[in-house]
């Protein structure tokens, strides 16, 4: 069971802007009182007050050299605050929208999210979207609960070019009237055939995922759980990126055999 008397002390000794500061900080270097006072314009009492209290605190320890760093405590304290950081940026995101079916372990993992942008607008998204699928050199995955036509005929050039090709699809998903005649025209079948491109398929989809080597895009659903693609976080960010592919990892190897027959135009 949770102690939350000990939990709750934590959080009060991290209820300062400045204290905050302190530990990023402290998280590149090791750094003087007097750095840090100039830094955030600060008299040398008041950055002291914040120093004594974190090292009382066990977030912070000072060596020999009169220099501060972070303790083993305040340094995994500090991992976790991006979490914090990320959801409190999004609070107004997060009224009209939910994680939908993320398995916890991900949202254990928000903070990797921390470093993005909010595309807003169907066509920034879909400008997005294809700017993702245009810059991959090694490869391209998803997780969709729609295909535009356009992407369709985007993402079929670069596996012409190379690039492996990794598809995850909702049964119910929305497709565009003609998407049959446009995948035999495009010569899709033969790059299926030889493994080029693979592709799986869900029951539903709730959040999608698309990415390359090089960056990639997140769409949650609303409070209905429907997809919203109005709107997508984007980053090049390694932690962003690297989030994105092990949550695309984790749904392909649960993922079901494709049907064709389930799609329905």
């Amino acid at each position: 069971m949770v102690d939350f008397e000990y939990t709750s002390a934590e959080f009060l000794e991290l209820a300062s802007e400045i204290r905050l500061k302190i530990l990023f900080d402290l998280i590149q270097k090791p750094s003087r009182l007097t750095t840090l006072a100039k830094k955030y314009n600060v008299s040398p009492q008041e950055i002291h007050r914040n120093f004594e209290r974190m090292v009382n605190s066990g977030l912070i320890r000072k060596q020999e050299n009169n220099f501060y760093t972070l303790t083993t405590f305040g340094r995994s304290i500090s991992t976790q605050i991006h979490s914090f950081s990320y959801l409190s940026q999004n609070k107004k995101y997060l009224q009209t929208h939910d994680f939908g079916n993320i398995p916890p372990k991900f949202l254990r993992r928000i903070g990797d999210l921390s470093n993005s942008k909010e595309i807003v607008g169907v066509s920034k998204v879909l400008e997005t979207w294809k700017k993702i699928y245009r810059t991959s050199d090694e490869y391209i995955f998803n997780i969709l609960s729609e295909t535009p036509l356009d992407l369709i005929e985007l993402m079929i050039r670069r596996v012409k070019r190379g690039v492996k090709y990794r598809h995850i699809i909702s049964e119910n998903a929305s497709i565009p009237a003609g998407r049959k005649k446009l995948l035999e025209k495009s010569g899709f079948y033969p790059l299926l055939e030889s493994g080029k491109i693979e592709r799986r398929m869900l029951k539903t989809v709730q959040v999608s995922v698309i990415l390359n080597e090089h960056s990639a895009g997140l769409m949650f659903p609303d409070l209905s759980g429907k997809p919203d693609l109005r709107s997508m976080f984007y980053s090049q960010d390694e932690a962003f990126r690297e989030w994105c592919l092990d949550y695309f990892k984790h749904y392909w190897n649960i993922s079901d055999a494709f049907k064709e027959f389930k799609l329905k135009e």
